[in-house]
Parts: structure tokens; C-alpha cells; sequence
């Protein structure tokens, strides 16, 4: 068996233990962490994202104190390609993008992956709190949630496929937040304590509204603020300004609080109206991801979430033609946005999920 392991160490205490953890396991442990970002940029990152300066510096400190090799490889131009320009391009559609579930896709089980295989590495790592499992009577692996649920990603893991997760390790899976800090003062790291990264890794100046106004002031166009009638009640300051569910920032007086309802990219115009309109049982979703090898081939009942945060509901899956479905929920969900994911679990192991397109 091939046991060397290429580990995605980003600075943080969660990658750094996810190294320690398969070094004492045995394997052949090398540190990996990708530059996101051109020498223009170098030094602008803020400290609570990911990514940074600091951030490389401090996953070089943990591999010397672990006596692995570590490479910093330039990956810019895969993640300008495949994050940014997906970033921007999204929010001009007037739908919500989720960027974290693109890079894990594209960048960590994907570049790191071809990486891997030029290195002649069995496996790549990462700190995911996820588990990846072989199932002995399926002969095939499966996806689960992490033993400790407050940190779960699984949800931003859904696009994984079978030939990934055989080459992919996630001690997190099983591990408490806690524990692994614990673990991590007892080998002496100095990211122990480290706080996890919160912002979004490619903004380092203003808000993501700055950062597309530049890239994309198409986006940024006033238009109309209709009720659900079509009566014009204001100007918005251009679609990329808002989101399904939005409150704030409309400028709107009404004797109740109004919220983001709809976003018309083709007539540059946002739909308004009350909380409860924006509860849908109802949605489509397309380029669906089914991790098992054999897809179902009916309906199907599930937990589905809509967004990251979200609790899981009950729903029934509808295969639909061209890789698309349509879920129903058992009951009414708040704010189903387009552009965001969801997901499908079957006690603890995600089935897979899909975008969300459009809402009934």
C-alpha cells in the first residue's frame, strides 16, 4: 500500500493535527499549502481569513516542528478560473454563490489530487470535519457527518465522487474541536489556540460588494423594487447587492418588516415582500452529485438542508431528466435560495445533493 499523503495544511490547528495524527499513524507525511493569490497581492490578506502570509508561515513552523517536507505551490490562476470568476459571475445572475463547496471540487480534491499523483502520493488530506468510511457490503465509500456537529462540513462535501474519497483522509471526522486543540498543545504547535479563519479567503479590502463593484460594475445598475404585485415601491443599487431573505438595507418604510422575495436579473428588478412568502416547500436542482455508485432511480425520502447553517428536514426526492431533481419538503422551509446547495442525508451519510435553481 501507498502510504505517502500529501496533507492540504493551511496554518490552522485542525490541518496541522490531521498531519500529526497520519504521521504517527505511519504514513509519509508531506505538507502542502497553495498560494492563492498573485505578488500583487501579497500581504493584503485579512487576519481572519484563510490563505494568508501568516497563514503559510504558520504551516511551515508546524511542518519543521514535525520534521515533514513542505512546498508552497502557486495556484492563482486555477482559483481566479474556477472561484472568483464563478464568484462574480453568480452574483450578476442575481443568485447566491457558495465558493467553499467550488474550491473543495476544483482546487482541494482536485488540483491537489493531480498534485498527488505527480508526487506518486496514495492519499491527500485535509482538517474537514467529515468521515470518509468504506462500506465492506456496498464496496464502496461512503460520506458521513462528523461525530462532533458543531464543526460538520459534510455539506460543503457533497460533490465528492468515488474515486476521490478512496484517496482522501479525515482524521477530524471523529475528533472533538476541543480534542484537537488538547492534541495540539501536547506536540507543542503553536496554533493550538489559533482561531478558525471566518471570513471569505479571496476578500481582503472592503466587503464582497467592493470586490465585485470592481470586477463587475454591471452588477451594480439601479433598478426597480417591486411588490409582489408589480408596483414600483423604490431603486435598489444593483442586484449583486442582494440575496433571497435580505432585510436590510432596502430603504423601505412599510408597517411590517419586508424582506428580499425574488431577484430579476433579465429586468434588473428586486421582488419585496413579507416573511411568511418566503417559506417554499418546493424546489428544482440541477448538476446533481449522487455519491453512491448506484443512483436512485425513483423517489426517494431524505433529510435535506438548504443552505450551510440550515437544520436538516424531511423531503422526497423526484428524479428529474438532464441531472436535475425536485425536492419537496414535509414542511415549509425559510428563504430556499437559488445558487445555493442542497444536500441529501440518509441518517448520517450524504447521498449528495445538487444547486438550487428555482423555487415553487
Amino acid at each position: 500500500m501507498n502510504k505517502r499523503v500529501l496533507v492540504a495544511m493551511s496554518g490552522g490547528v485542525d490541518s496541522s493535527v490531521t498531519a500529526a495524527i497520519l504521521l504517527k499513524q505511519g504514513y509519509e507525511v508531506i505538507g502542502v499549502t497553495f498560494k492563492f493569490w498573485s505578488k500583487q497581492f501579497c500581504g493584503k490578506q485579512k487576519s481572519k481569513s484563510c490563505c494568508s502570509l501568516k497563514d503559510i508561515e504558520d504551516a511551515r513552523r508546524v511542518a519543521a516542528k514535525l520534521k515533514i517536507p513542505f512546498y508552497v505551490l502557486s495556484a492563482h490562476k486555477e482559483f481566479e478560473k474556477h472561484i472568483i470568476d464563478y464568484f462574480c459571475k453568480e452574483y450578476s445572475l442575481g443568485r447566491t454563490p457558495n465558493p467553499c463547496i467550488i474550491c473543495n471540487d476544483k482546487i482541494k480534491f482536485g488540483l491537489l489530487l493531480e498534485k498527488a499523483r505527480k508526487l506518486n502520493a496514495g492519499y491527500v488530506a485535509t482538517g474537514h470535519y467529515a468521515q470518509v468510511i468504506f462500506n465492506k457490503r456496498r464496496k464502496e465509500f461512503v460520506l458521513k457527518r462528523a461525530k462532533y456537529r458543531k464543526k460538520d462540513q459534510s455539506y460543503a462535501l457533497f460533490g465528492l465522487r468515488q474515486k476521490q474519497l478512496a484517496a482522501i483522509l479525515m482524521p477530524m471526522g471523529k475528533l472533538d474541536k476541543l480534542d484537537v486543540r488538547k492534541l495540539a498543545l501536547k506536540i507543542g504547535l503553536r496554533v493550538h489556540d489559533k482561531p478558525d479563519s471566518q471570513e471569505i479567503c479571496f476578500i481582503w479590502e472592503g466587503n464582497y460588494k467592493d470586490f465585485l463593484r470592481q470586477r463587475n460594475p454591471k452588477a451594480f445598475i439601479s433598478g426597480d423594487i417591486l411588490d409582489t404585485s408589480g408596483h414600483i415601491l423604490g431603486r435598489h443599487k444593483g442586484i449583486a447587492s442582494y440575496t433571497i431573505g435580505q432585510r436590510e438595507g432596502l430603504g423601505i418604510a412599510k408597517e411590517k418588516p419586508i424582506y428580499v422575495l425574488n431577484i430579476d436579473r433579465k429586468n434588473n428588478a428586486i421582488t419585496v415582500g413579507y416573511r411568511e412568502q418566503l417559506n417554499k416547500k418546493t424546489l428544482i436542482a440541477s448538476r446533481v452529485n449522487w455519491i453512491e455508485t448506484n443512483k436512485p432511480a425513483g423517489r426517494i425520502k431524505v433529510k435535506a438542508k438548504i443552505r450551510y447553517r440550515h437544520t436538516r428536514a424531511d423531503a422526497t426526492i423526484y428524479p428529474l431528466e438532464k441531472n436535475r431533481v425536485k425536492i419537496v419538503f414535509n414542511e415549509p422551509q425559510f428563504a430556499i435560495t437559488p445558487g445555493q446547495a442542497v444536500v441529501f442525508y440518509k441518517n448520517e451519510e450524504i447521498l449528495g445533493g445538487g444547486w438550487i435553481e428555482e423555487t415553487k
